[in-house]
């Protein structure tokens, strides 16, 4: 939160000038930056008009909470007005949203969505983002999580008139989304009198919401039981049982004795991690045991939360990213779940993050500090980035060194590359990841492997696997540049060129562009497919069919492999990246790229040597697959 006082003294200083430079002070301590000139307008042009408002119904002791940040979260209410009921004598909470807007309509084509001048693209309707926003801090809040009668919201356009935004509340209006307009301002008023008191002073249910537990609410722990554990299909088999036992085990332990257990499950792509991780939230759920689940890849949460929120979305809110917790108490949950936690960084502070909130802290420290059982699940093969430093070793360091206990259960079976493990052993001896040297393929009749001539080839043999109902991808190693995303229509830009074959790599961001999806859909959007995907946004998911571009950074020369930097156009490398961890996580790369594939993988690499070498490993006939395919 950027500033607290009453609504009384809100308005004495804004109407002297003393109010603006507190929030704007208290924004660059927390961020490290100063807030965009559009930002302090908006303060300048709203708060005064909501501060006369409170005072004009009477309501001068509500206390005003400015820029109230939402628990675990970067998103922050414009405002949350605290008091006491006027009826029920409880406390009572009202987010406001404000917006200058002078007229919106919704979107054509989703409601949900509006339109305003200001902006080519569409926004969120204020009415559902006020309402979302009173829905996750119930379900997030320990102050309103049993109470989640005490809080309610509402949009106040107030500059805007009835004609001008009527056509939003066609998403209709609950006790946690009104909206107001200048022209009702009277309206207004009679609901804040309705949910505030005149006669009590809000302070101390403004420090009652500050002091609220920030735990996963019991409401939405049912919700997540039902959601996740109740839709579950996975049949968990011998270690993956184990590793699940292993957990609730542990979780009982701790509750016993009041002490802290960590456990690590192990293993290689499609062992089972993430269904296990799944299925451990939906029974802990059902337990009633406070849990959440955090990656350190984007594209990776949004999936999940796509896949185990989709008819629920507070459900998509128990899924967090590793840098979630960095002022989150100790202990405040009982299980945390770290998928993927090979990501795990050095710190969990970056560029954008103040000097006042960088404590020194790793990160590791803070996933084990926050609850009583923290759980790790990883691939130290997948470790792509310079600063990740999920590992097993490190991991057992650190409960070492605090005198924690730490189970360890590795997983071998796997579901991956049509189960065959023959395949994995033939990737990791290939790279270099194990000692031996490549071997031949010898086929099986789990997983077909192939090498391509060149890429139209790879392409046109994955689309025509594609119009057998299959789901394919190309990936490659980061070895083109990267051009910034095109304006909406605008065609994407081919980076990826191979003689006169070119295609665009896969978007960064987080909407569609010219039909592409945005970067966290790419491997499990049926769009995805005519785009270039890198290791991130691969990473962590599977395809029918996987395509494989190895870049000039990996080329064979005589008797081995040889790594390129100077071929790499990743920017995590940077000069001072020891040379001995660029070709460690250039191997991992391409170890993630190709083991995507569940039912075959398809290679290719510009490089003549290189891919003569694949061939001579590999062997098999491309146009014979074509004719029997």
């Amino acid at each position: 939160m950027l500033f607290r006082a009453s609504a009384k003294t809100v308005a004495v200083m804004a109407l002297d000038g003393s109010l603006f430079p507190h929030p704007t002070d208290q924004f660059v301590h927390m961020h490290g930056y100063r807030p965009t000139t559009s930002e302090v307008r908006s303060w300048e042009r709203s708060i005064p008009v909501l501060a006369t408002a409170l005072n004009d119904a009477g309501l001068g002791d509500v206390e005003v909470m400015l820029e109230y940040a939402l628990p675990l979260n970067s998103k922050r209410a414009d405002v949350v007005l605290a008091g006491v009921h006027p009826v029920t004598g409880e406390s009572s909470y009202v987010v406001v949203e404000l917006k200058q807007w002078s007229q919106a309509v919704p979107d054509e084509d989703d409601p949900v969505l509006c339109r305003i001048d200001a902006y080519a693209h569409p926004v969120l309707n204020p009415i559902e983002q006020v309402r979302r926003y009173c829905e996750y801090l119930v379900n997030f809040n320990g102050a309103v999580a049993e109470h989640p009668g005490r809080i309610s919201g509402v949009a106040f356009l107030h500059n805007a008139t009835e004609a001008g935004v009527s056509g939003l509340r066609a998403i209709g209006l609950d006790d946690r989304s009104q909206l107001f307009t200048g022209d009702r301002r009277g309206e207004f008023l009679d609901h804040l009198r309705a949910r505030l008191s005149d006669k009590h002073p809000g302070a101390g249910a403004a420090d009652e919401l500050q002091a609220g537990k920030t735990v996963p609410s019991k409401q939405l722990m049912a919700v997540a039981a039902q959601e996740v554990r109740e839709r579950e299909q996975f049949v968990l088999l011998d270690e993956q049982q184990v590793a699940y036992r292993c957990v609730l085990n542990a979780v009982r332990r701790a509750k016993r004795s009041d002490h802290k257990e960590i456990v690590v499950v192990t293993g290689g792509p499609g062992t089972g991690k993430s269904i296990i991780a799944l299925s451990l939230l939906g029974e802990l759920y059902r337990q009633g045991v406070p849990a959440l689940h955090a990656t350190g890849s984007q594209s990776f949460t949004k999936t999940m939360r796509k896949v185990a929120g989709a008819r629920k979305r507070e459900v998509q809110e128990l899924f967090k990213y590793f840098n979630s917790f960095m002022a989150t108490e100790d202990n405040s949950l009982d299980v945390l779940i770290c998928d993927e936690a090979h990501r795990i960084r050095e710190t969990s502070a970056n560029r954008y993050t103040p000097a006042a909130r960088r404590t020194g802290r790793r990160q590791i420290d803070e996933l084990i500090d926050v609850a009583h059982v923290p759980v790790f699940l990883l691939d130290e093969h997948q470790v792509v980035r310079p600063g990740e430093m999920g590992t097993l070793e490190e991991i057992k360091a650190v409960a070492a060194a605090r005198g924690l206990d730490c189970q360890v259960v590795p997983l071998e079976s796997q579901f991956r590359c049509g189960g065959s493990d023959a395949y994995l052993r033939w990737v990791v001896r290939l790279l270099g990841l194990e000692p031996g040297g490549p071997v031949p393929w010898e086929p099986d009749d789990r997983m077909r492997l192939l090498v391509a001539d060149s890429p139209r080839e790879m392409e046109a043999f994955l689309d025509a696997r594609r119009n057998q109902n299959n789901s394919a991808r190309m990936s490659a190693g980061y070895c083109w540049r990267w051009s910034p995303e095109p304006r909406p229509g605008a065609p994407l830009p081919a980076d990826v060129v191979i003689g006169d074959w070119a295609r665009p790599w896969n978007l960064r961001g987080d909407r569609s562009v010219s039909g592409a999806p945005p970067s966290a859909l790419w491997a499990t959007d049926p769009a995805g497919f005519g785009q270039i995907g890198c290791v991130y946004t691969a990473q962590g998911f599977e395809y029918d069919w996987s395509g494989v571009i190895i870049g000039p950074d990996l080329v064979w020369r005589g008797d081995r492999w040889v790594t390129d930097r100077t071929a790499s156009k990743d920017p995590v490398f940077k000069k001072s990246t020891p040379e001995s961890d660029v070709d460690r996580l250039i191997r991992n790369t391409y170890k993630v790229l190709l083991t995507r594939g569940m039912i075959g993988t398809i290679v290719y690499s510009p490089d003549p040597e290189t891919r003569e070498k694949l061939r001579g490993l590999v062997g098999g006939c491309l146009e014979r697959e074509h004719t029997v395919g």
